[in-house]
């Protein structure tokens, strides 16, 4: 088996004035970042940490994924400190290395890594956002994340923290197998049963698969920056085969997976023969009756209904409007902690709820310099519990944080 065809694509979106996700295609080695920050801040993240997988690769084997990142990560501190502008930027980075029937895998926050091997789709990267720690904690279900407002809020970034955390592990490939990168762009607007649909669909061209998961994305609402990344394992010697150099690995070898993404990964079987067959039981005409066609009641009794009913419509107008004034009374005075887009924590006015639509029931009413990676797992889950406070009491808390990270 060997590396095959690839394709990349990175958009705006519809609602961000400029792109800062950042990819590599140079197989064979392939990566996404998605850079977070004000100003330009988030675009220099990711294509910091980038361009250290890029030199990493160019410097010659062996490639350590986890140093080339977390030289990244080194490269994003020292220029948020010695740019005022830039300060806090941060990114997220999956990065895939290939090598003779194996895929490396070093990965920090929520952009994803997705393989697709016959008709199963499979995420193997965990999430680091706040709406998975929760879930993982059953504070939320996975239906409630979906829609859950600050899905968007990672746990885990580099240029947050020296010593960033980096998961790596290894997948043994098959011949077949076509491969994902994609920045939360993609996952927050196309669900995986409809990422699986389209790859399935356009796994003969990676080209026009990245353009139709792109389109997916932006005819969706495109909130954010887009960008795919795609490569096929195909049948064939690689180069180290040819020349007798290394063994192939055996097509059968198990995928190895950190327990905790095994447990969070998704999968998407295909429905068995049983489930596509159904049996139509025999049926008999039915017999047909006739009826005497319906007297139509004198135009007095319809009159006299309607006035019966009025009173009983009049007063469930009123149960609503008390019902509506009552619960806008109660979003005025609930306030909860969450974060925004950038990761920035901040106090909400309203309940942590969306309405179809992306009808949104909170406001933001104060936002902190505060980032949510700053925080530890314990001090995000207290903080994040989304429990309705007043006004006050949801300041007080976000506070305590300021005194001890802002400088």
């Amino acid at each position: 088996m060997r590396l095959g065809p690839s394709a990349a694509l990175s958009d705006a979106g519809h609602r961000r004035r400029r792109n800062e996700d950042s990819f590599v295609r140079e197989p064979p080695l392939f990566a996404v970042a998605d850079g977070m920050g004000g100003a330009l801040a988030g675009e220099i993240a990711s294509r910091l940490a980038v361009t250290a997988l890029e030199e990493a690769l160019h410097s010659g084997p062996p490639i350590d994924l986890v140093a080339a990142i977390r030289e990244g990560n080194r490269r994003i501190q020292e220029r948020s400190l010695a740019d005022p502008a830039a300060a806090g930027m941060g990114t997220t980075v999956t990065a895939v290395l290939v090598s003779e029937g194996t895929l490396s895998i070093g990965h920090v926050g929520d952009s994803r890594a997705y393989r697709l091997r016959g008709d199963r789709l499979e995420q193997l990267t965990p999430d680091h956002s706040l709406v998975a720690e929760l879930v993982r904690t059953g504070q939320l279900t996975p239906e409630e994340a979906e829609g859950h407002p600050q899905r968007a809020v990672i746990t885990r970034a580099l240029g947050t923290d020296a010593n960033v955390e980096v998961d790596r592990f290894e997948v043994a490939a098959e011949v077949g197998d076509v491969y994902l990168l994609c920045s939360d762009g993609l996952t927050t607007m196309v669900g995986d049963a409809d990422v699986r649909s389209i790859l399935l669909r356009k796994r003969t061209s990676l080209e026009a698969a990245v353009r139709a998961l792109v389109a997916a994305a932006n005819a969706a609402g495109g909130e954010d920056n887009i960008t795919c990344v795609c490569f096929e394992i195909v049948a064939g010697p690689s180069p180290a085969e040819e020349t007798g150099e290394l063994p192939l690995p055996p097509a059968a070898a198990t995928m190895l997976l950190p327990a905790e993404q095994a447990a969070t990964g998704w999968n998407d079987a295909a429905p068995t023969d049983a489930e596509q067959t159904i049996v139509a039981a025999p049926t008999t005409p039915a017999r047909t009756v006739p009826t005497a066609p319906p007297t139509e009641p004198p135009l007095v009794t319809r009159r006299h209904r309607r006035h019966r009913k009025l009173p009983y419509l009049v007063g469930f107008l009123v149960l609503l409007a008390v019902a509506v004034a009552a619960g806008l009374a109660m979003l005025s005075r609930a306030h909860f902690v969450g974060a925004d887009s950038h990761g920035r924590v901040g106090v909400y006015q309203g309940v942590p709820w969306e309405l179809p639509g992306r009808i949104h029931l909170y406001r933001p009413v104060y936002v902190s310099p505060v980032l949510a990676v700053q925080l530890s797992q314990p001090e995000r889950l207290r903080l994040f519990d989304h429990g309705l406070h007043s006004k006050q009491l949801a300041l007080s808390a976000v506070r305590v944080f300021e005194r001890e990270l802002v400088r």
